[in-house]
């Protein structure tokens, strides 16, 4: 609703004043606002609920707003209330006014030596303090490094983490930017959320303290390789307790690597490290949390059939790896593959409604039953002799603008039928398949952030 206020009508959200835009994302937009009672300065979150539920961010968004409630740390921006109106849900966050820490790396290069390690030990003490929460933060990178008006650092964005039941267990869900990600996040096994922290953290200060990444390829599967085999080296005026420290912290085996208990007896990290001083733990509710999106999926979840089309899911760099052969992500474009596994995929430009259509229509020309919902199409028909079913499959997914990949798979009958299967159906979607020809089997013009 709308209130008079000093100087014109402005938005009021509960009792906040809501001002200009200081930030936009994907899914939100970021509104300075004013405590009306105190005349304190806040930032406004500002997501429109029919589009979280759209594009299916329903339990990320609630996993991320109930985590930033339980995470309350000086170093951490401070998530102050949730508040919801008709239409769109308002999270009140404190404001950061000193601008992200990429962007001073960006304006001055490398920091110097006790510039980088004051940050390093604010981000040590924010991170360790998520993990006796049981908090994974997952993409911990410059970008998601805030400054406050004194200098002082404030971890941000915690749209990837997770939070584990009872800080024990392995994380399964590969994300986060590639660059900053540990070796075994890639890996299908598992991996300590603890651990893969601590090497984002080490990437980190390798950056500040270099002014450029220690790992960086023009394609992800050579980027995989030297962050596996910690390929790296340090520029020469890193001192010997800097290039020790990270040395500890970039190993590629989690079993060995630092940890924060470690990281914190280290004679270069202790020079001048101030303990941080916490509060008392508060009671946390998560109640308002639970309220607001019960309220939105009692509004959407019924309509989830009929519901303005949101689009395909988004599928990250990762996932784009975890079905590529052999970690090749050219096997994603390239389809002259002489052996085809039971699960293929290939990638189109037309729009994924057309990509939809067009699978229905040469399915219904081959014989085969179709079920379509969601941009997932099930094709079922006899197999060749007769006495089973033979069904695939098909699963359309936005790897970038304008840029969709679809996922086949068989469900049910032989392989050597599903080949046969495939490359029937591939000749017959000529007109939606696209081969760039500038894609060789060792690069991809793909330079993807996630999660």
């Amino acid at each position: 609703m709308a209130g008079a206020g000093a100087g014109g009508w402005k938005k009021r959200v509960g009792r906040y004043e809501v001002g200009r835009t200081i930030g936009r994302g994907t899914f939100a937009k970021v509104k300075f606002a004013v405590d009306a009672d105190t005349g304190a300065a806040f930032a406004i979150k500002v997501l429109d609920k029919e589009t979280i539920f759209t594009h299916r961010m329903l339990h990320q968004i609630k996993r991320e707003i109930s985590i930033m409630k339980i995470v309350r740390h000086p170093n951490i921006v401070r998530l102050n209330e949730v508040l919801a109106g008709r239409t769109k849900i308002y999270i009140v966050l404190e404001l950061v006014t000193g601008g992200e820490l990429f962007d001073r790396i960006v304006r001055h290069g490398k920091l110097r030596e006790n510039e980088a390690r004051k940050y390093f030990q604010q981000l040590i003490d924010a991170i360790d303090y998520c993990h006796s929460k049981g908090v994974y933060h997952r993409d911990l990178k410059p970008q998601n490094l805030l400054l406050d008006s004194r200098g002082n650092l404030k971890l941000s964005d915690f749209g990837l983490s997770t939070l584990s039941q009872n800080g024990v267990g392995l994380v399964h869900t590969t994300c986060g930017t590639p660059n900053y990600v540990a070796p075994e996040v890639l890996s299908s096994n598992g991996y300590d959320g603890s651990a893969a922290d601590i090497w984002s953290c080490g990437v980190i200060l390798y950056v500040l303290m270099a002014g450029y990444l220690p790992f960086e390829e023009n394609d992800l599967p050579h980027l995989y390789e030297k962050i596996t085999a910690a390929q790296y080296s340090c520029p020469y005026w890193f001192s010997p307790g800097a290039k020790s420290l990270i040395q500890r912290i970039l190993d590629p085996n989690p079993r060995t690597r630092i940890t924060i208990e470690e990281i914190r007896e280290d004679p270069w990290f202790k020079k001048n490290y101030v303990t941080i001083r916490c509060g008392e733990d508060e009671n946390v509710s998560l109640d308002d949390v639970q309220a607001i999106f019960d309220n939105i999926e009692d509004k959407y979840v019924s309509d989830e059939v009929t519901h303005k089309d949101g689009g395909p899911l988004m599928m990250n760099a990762f996932e784009m790896i975890a079905l590529s052969q052999g970690l090749d992500l050219s096997a994603l474009f390239d389809r002259q593959q002489e052996f085809v596994k039971r699960q293929t995929r290939f990638v189109s430009r037309k729009p994924a409604k057309t990509v939809v259509a067009t699978i229905e229509v040469v399915a219904e020309s081959m014989g085969l039953k179709v079920h379509s919902r969601n941009y997932k199409v099930r094709l079922e028909g006899p197999a060749s002799n007769r006495a089973s079913q033979f069904a695939v499959v098909l699963e359309v997914f936005e790897v970038a603008p304008s840029l969709f990949m679809v996922d086949v798979r068989k469900v049910a009958g032989d392989t050597p039928e599903y080949h046969r299967f495939y490359e029937n159906l591939c000749s017959k979607l000529c007109s939606i398949i696209w081969r760039p020809t500038e894609v060789s089997a060792k690069s991809t013009p793909l330079r993807t952030t996630t999660c």
